[in-house]
């Protein structure tokens, strides 16, 4: 995730940069593309995918709310919009509670949890 790719500060990152600096695969900033209207890299011939130092800011902050705080895309994209005064305190979506009476799994349980295994099978 570093910024040690002999790229200057405001160059265009294509696709497969951008996804190593973020840690994610290609497939995914394809798919957030089509949930996140905002996210929109320029295409030139072949369809090749540009991002701009806003789009990468931007998928920055989709990474962060989706991957480390747990955020549903749905989530994500409610905390996005309320987030054009630069606040980010838009809450995640909670999981739907079990019936019975039980309280539902926290978010950060879930994330714990997901880091255990991740650190379990070596990924």
């Amino acid at each position: 995730m570093g910024q040690d790719d002999g790229k200057a500060a405001g160059a265009m990152l294509a696709i497969g940069e951008l996804a190593d600096r973020i840690g994610v695969p290609t497939h995914v900033l394809r798919y957030w593309e089509t949930r996140f209207p905002e996210l929109k890299p320029l295409q030139r011939s072949g369809r090749r995918r540009y991002y701009r130092a806003a789009d990468v800011a931007l998928a920055g902050k989709i990474h962060e709310l989706l991957h480390v705080k747990g955020y549903t895309v749905e989530g994500a994209r409610k905390a996005l919009s309320g987030n054009d005064d630069g606040q980010d305190e838009a809450q995640p979506v909670p999981a739907a509670a079990p019936t019975g009476g039980q309280a539902g799994v926290a978010v950060q349980d879930l994330i714990a949890l997901r880091q255990r295994l991740a650190a379990a099978i070596g990924d």
